[in-house]
């Protein structure tokens, strides 16, 4: 990794910039960007593809809207993934990777998923049909929030997250996890706790057993049904991107199982997804 600061100030300093300058990306950073983005890997078996999009190069007049949610930014990062087992979690772990080098180069971004005008991004990003095409974000430098912006955030409620207790589960999901409990992983614990998600949603819920850290998802009943996916599942691969990045930078070994069966009794609405195994 590249990052120029710790995990945990990445997490903190990263937030939605919905209004940019129109200061220009350096070429220099632009190559950084990409070169970053060809060592992006994830525990999951697909392969997501980013592409840097720049609006004023594109041939034909291209409009990429946003519904008028972004402002300011010319360039975009685009997302693809061909629709297979684990695909969209595999999108969200390498994105969130990828969004935290941009936060680290001071570089702002907005995660958006299923809210932008896809057909004409699709048509850049040049995909076909199996190809899901899940999220974007806009990139570039930014300076104090507009109010249009802090009135978004605090419609979304942006800067609020759950707590410990209901999140964080140890043994079953009636007996939450205290942070003293969980020992060195309470910091890769509030990492999860700390990131973003859509609609500020967090579906994750995590239940330890031994050492071993089962994640699942709390799936909102309709909120993915308007997608060719389950958009939650872009949430999970960012909170397993942000607990194995901090448990790396404690020195916490493992990997990811991602066909455990834990054999756990889950509330209404609740679904296993994959597991952490500490070594």
């Amino acid at each position: 990794m590249t990052f120029t600061k710790p995990i945990d100030e990445l997490v903190k300093l990263r937030r939605s910039v919905r209004t940019y300058t129109n200061a220009p990306i350096p070429p220099q950073v632009k190559k950084q960007i990409n070169d970053y983005i060809l060592t992006l890997k994830s525990p999951f078996p697909a392969k997501a593809s980013f592409k840097l999009i720049e609006i004023k190069q594109e041939p034909n007049g291209v409009k990429l809207g946003t519904y008028g949610m972004i402002k300011g930014a010319s360039v975009f990062i685009g997302s693809a993934v061909q629709n297979t087992e684990f695909a969209v979690e595999a999108l969200g772990y390498e994105f969130e990777e990828l969004i935290l080098l941009l936060t680290s180069l001071d570089i702002g971004t907005c995660w958006l998923g299923g809210t932008f005008t896809k057909g004409e991004f699709q048509k850049v990003m040049d995909i076909t049909e199996d190809t899901l095409f899940p999220a974007i974000t806009p990139i570039g430098y930014f300076e104090k929030k507009s109010i249009r912006e802090m009135m978004v955030r605090g419609f979304v409620k942006a800067d609020s997250r759950k707590p410990w207790e209901t999140l964080f589960f140890d043994g079953d999901f009636k007996t939450p996890l205290t942070s003293a409990l969980a020992g060195a992983y309470a910091f890769p614990l509030e990492m999860v706790r700390l990131a973003p998600s859509a609609s500020n949603k967090q579906p994750w819920r995590i239940v330890r057993t031994g050492s071993v850290f089962h994640f699942y998802e709390y799936k909102l009943p309709g909120y993915s049904g308007a997608f060719n996916f389950d958009m939650q599942s872009i949430d999970m691969g960012i909170a397993a991107c942000h607990f194995e990045l901090a448990a790396e930078e404690k020195g916490l070994t493992g990997q990811f199982d991602l066909h455990a069966d834990p054999q756990t009794e889950c509330p209404e609405n609740v679904i296993y997804k994959f597991s952490w195994a500490a070594e």
